[in-house]
């Protein structure tokens, strides 16, 4: 799949734009503030029906407008396919393709899919633990529907179950028949998103320590490894252990909602011990692993983004990237740099088109 035209309608800092790309790769340059970044959160709201960089909605209108309008023709298999996000304030997002209007958003993940790489990623190493959690269930999303239906069904009985909890609290009441009843229900889908999760991780960890030996020339050991409670016991056993503890913090202590990723470099944390370099090679290899994950599961190559991904990266890693993305593994792609002369000089050195749009 690849995107052919991109037009843009009141969003973020664009009144009106049309763009044509390149099958191959599409740079995008100029300096700060002239939304090289907004085009390719454009792209990715096409994907994924809502902004990577801000989850406000509102707030992606461009000032003193009322609504956006993203459109994109995509080729899929040899036919053009298009999608539209729309948004109106005091409306619903609308999301469409080929015409059809989607009942749930969920339902279009999947469909044009797409790896992003961006400084934002730097969240998954230095925030807490809903940002890695975030990260799993994106990557497996876009190949599993059932399990992001399992994640979005799980979310939404910890909030009832947190309820019910409080209810209690404010009421000087418990009733634990009607706690099993959440339990219950907890420990299904969680066991199953677990298992998910396991399964997931077992596969992608190898191919992140390859990317990653790819990218630093294989000098840095680094790993990868998850977390979560439900290796020590089942989840109906540990929200049963837990349930006077709960009662007095009002909150689902226990369950997938709390799982984690480790993430180290020569044994150490890598939040703590990386340098700027290292954590961005590691972030690069987590993206180029989940875009080699997606591209075996779904039997296609998904479109990669990769913004401001040169800054504070030695002239080597640069090098190793280059190499990488030189031996055809990947389909589109769309960079975003400031320096239009070194993104040329970088893109001629890769046997594909290539398309340079100024901005």
């Amino acid at each position: 799949m690849h995107l052919k035209r991109l037009s843009l309608l009141n969003y973020k800092n664009f009144d009106t734009r049309e763009f044509e790309f390149d099958a191959k790769i599409n740079c995008l340059v100029g300096p700060n503030g002239v939304g090289k970044t907004n085009v390719l959160d454009s792209i990715y709201h096409l994907a994924f029906g809502k902004s990577y960089f801000n989850p406000v909605t509102t707030q992606n209108i461009r000032h003193g407008a009322e609504f956006f309008v993203i459109e994109g023709v995509f080729t899929k298999d040899g036919r053009e396919e298009s999608m539209v996000c729309s948004f109106k304030k005091g409306s619903k997002k609308v999301l469409k393709r080929n015409g059809k209007v989607y009942d749930r958003i969920s339902d279009h993940i999947g469909q044009v899919p797409l790896v992003i790489v961006s400084p934002a990623d730097r969240d998954l190493i230095l925030e807490g633990s809903e940002v890695r959690r975030k990260f799993m269930d994106g990557v497996i999303s876009q190949s599993d529907k059932e399990y992001l239906q399992d994640v979005l069904g799980y979310h939404k009985l910890v909030s009832q179950r947190n309820a019910l909890l409080k209810y209690f609290a404010a009421n000087r009441t418990f009733d634990k028949d009607s706690l099993a009843v959440y339990n219950h229900q907890l420990h299904t889908l969680g066991t199953r998103i677990y298992e998910k999760r396991l399964a997931f991780m077992l596969e992608f960890t190898p191919i992140f320590i390859a990317q990653y030996k790819a990218i630093s020339g294989g000098d840095e050991p680094v790993s990868l490894r998850y977390q979560s409670q439900l290796e020590s016991a089942a989840l109906s056993d540990l929200l049963l252990e837990n349930q006077e503890k709960d009662r007095l913090l009002q909150y689902t202590s226990q369950g997938i909602h709390k799982d984690d990723l480790s993430m180290e470099i020569e044994g150490y944390p890598i939040k703590k011990f990386g340098s700027q370099g290292q954590q961005k090679s590691f972030l690069i290899a987590l993206k180029f692993a989940q875009f080699q994950f997606m591209k075996a599961q779904l039997s296609g190559m998904p479109i990669l983004l990769l913004d401001d991904i040169f800054d504070k990266l030695d002239e080597g890693r640069v090098a190793h990237i280059v190499n990488l993305v030189n031996q055809d593994l990947f389909g589109q792609i769309f960079i975003s740099d400031t320096h239009g002369e070194r993104t040329e000089e970088t893109v001629k050195q890769i046997h594909q088109t290539y398309a340079l749009i100024a901005l």
